[in-house]
């Protein structure tokens, strides 16, 4: 399980990471918001666990917007904050729990395996972009309700760009995100993945999704 822990308190941070590590979580840690919903956005995550009082983008405004994006994902918030009120912003900006600092790690480890458990039954986690869907859970990708039958590869490609759709992604980026290699300059292997990627999704439907963008990479847009 992979979780994403966003605190700017970095000895607090470097405790909870340890100790969840111990107990076979894999964790990324983010010291502001900004950072934090970056990586959401980037990568996959099975639970989040959130601070409020953030630089750049508070715990609330980031919970906000992760759940305009994936209303299904687990979202602890952890903060000194505990007034009913605060409680109840948390609740309202879409957190699933809420722990008061100082606490005690027992407790954190319990409310995680609870909320695993929870997500369980929670609704499949889908992208969306115009009729084009990707299910994380399946790994399968929809047009318009026709399943697109897709290679590991591009997959990983499409996957890639649904998490960061709207936004200009490059070729560098994507051979370290997608093919985890250096990037050859001389090397014409993503733009013939792109080019079969665009074949799948976009020749037999309307609006066209996948764009090129000359000189600076691709990007999914609903036109």
């Amino acid at each position: 399980m992979k979780i994403l822990l966003v605190e700017d308190e970095e000895r607090l941070a470097s405790f909870i990471r340890k100790g969840i590590s111990a107990e076979g979580y894999e964790v990324e840690v983010a010291y502001d918001g900004r950072t934090g919903l970056a990586l959401f956005q980037r990568e996959i995550y099975d639970l989040i666990i959130l601070d409020v009082n953030l630089p750049q983008l508070n715990g609330f405004e980031l919970c906000r917007l992760i759940r305009s994006e994936n209303e299904a994902i687990p979202v602890l918030m952890l903060t000194a904050l505990d007034s009913l009120a605060d409680k109840s912003d948390g609740f309202n900006a879409g957190a699933d729990d809420y722990l008061a600092k100082p606490f005690e790690f027992q407790e954190l480890l319990l409310r995680l395996r609870a909320l695993t458990r929870r997500s369980g039954s929670r609704p499949k986690q889908i992208l969306r972009l115009a009729d084009l869907e990707l299910n994380l859970d399946t790994k399968t990708v929809t047009r318009a309700g026709k399943r697109i039958d897709l290679t590991t590869r591009e997959y990983a490609l499409i996957e890639y760009l649904m998490l960061n759709k709207g936004k200009i992604i490059s070729r560098v980026d994507i051979s370290e995100r997608v093919w985890s290699l250096n990037f050859d300059t001389n090397s014409n292997v993503i733009d013939v993945y792109i080019s079969y990627l665009r074949k799948k999704i976009d020749k037999d439907f309307s609006p066209r999704l996948l764009h090129t963008i000359v000189g600076m990479g691709y990007i999914l847009r609903e036109d």
